[in-house]
């Protein structure tokens, strides 16, 4: 997979050199490009940005040097042949990145960050680079940084660790937090690791058991305490079908119930006089 980022900081993706993301570079497994934007400004102070039309606080983000970079980087990029680019564009504004996106985007060949800063991108950028890239507006959550590297850095890192060869165990993600199949979008239960005993606390007997249906099975029931105590709307959100009846009698135990529609809620209790 090839990674350009187009950014005013480029010493802020450094941390892109290190822990996994730095070996599948150093293996070849992943191209990431660092562009300076300020290298496609033509006045010496290397302006970036200016103030906004129709007034307000803050800057924007000048339309002319992200034309002239993303021109340029798509000109230097693989032919169309080998697989347009994702366009990924880090805004408070865009949809959720989630674990669902990070596997989609992991199947593409080419993908471009466009980090920005002050009040954000002209939009005419947007949207001109939209009617021939597939450009993808995206959000780490509801709240705002200084500027779009550190969700970057988060969104490389999601995408990096689920291609092929890039984790040392290829299983290592099948049981992720969020992640499809086995585990039905929950979140993931706790774990342990020796020594069987820490400053008088023990590792669940199960987990040493030997017995794999029932450690399986624990491991499911506290994946299912932990999404309904941290993560209650992943369970209001959860397929039915893809419950088993053990599932069904500890979500009943949490004080969940389905509801007409299949869906689950929090179980009714009857007010104390």
């Amino acid at each position: 997979m090839r990674i350009d980022v187009v950014t005013i900081f480029p010493e802020y993706l450094e941390p892109l050199n290190v822990s996994l993301v730095g070996k599948a570079r150093a293996r070849g497994q992943l191209d990431v490009r660092l562009h300076d934007l300020r290298d496609w400004t033509h006045d010496r102070h290397r302006t970036v940005d200016d103030t906004p039309y129709g007034g307000g606080p803050g800057m924007v983000m000048k339309p002319e040097p992200w034309g002239e970079a993303l021109d340029a980087v798509l000109a230097a990029g693989p032919s169309a042949g080998d697989g347009a680019p994702v366009l990924v564009v880090p805004t408070p504004s865009g949809r959720p990145f989630t674990q669902e996106l990070a596997v989609e985007l992991a199947a593409r060949p080419w993908l471009i960050f466009t980090p920005a800063r002050y009040e954000g991108i002209d939009r005419r950028v947007i949207d001109d680079y939209a009617e021939r890239l597939d450009v993808r507006e995206v959000s780490i959550g509801d709240y705002v940084l200084a500027g779009g590297e550190a969700p970057v850095l988060v969104m490389v890192e999601a995408v990096a660790r689920l291609l092929p060869g890039v984790l040392g165990n290829a299983e290592s993600h099948r049981d992720d937090s969020f992640a499809p199949g086995a585990m039905a979008g929950l979140l993931e239960g706790p774990v342990y690791t020796k020594p069987p005993e820490w400053r008088g606390r023990a590792v669940p007997e199960v987990l040493i058991s030997g017995h794999h249906g029932r450690i399986g099975r624990w491991r499911r029931d506290e994946a299912l305490r932990r999404t309904s105590t941290h993560r209650p709307d992943l369970v209001e959100r959860c397929d039915p079908a893809a419950l088993d009846k053990r599932d069904l009698a500890t979500l009943a135990e949490l004080g969940w119930e389905p509801g007409p529609d299949g869906r689950f809620g929090r179980a009714s209790r009857p007010v104390e006089e």
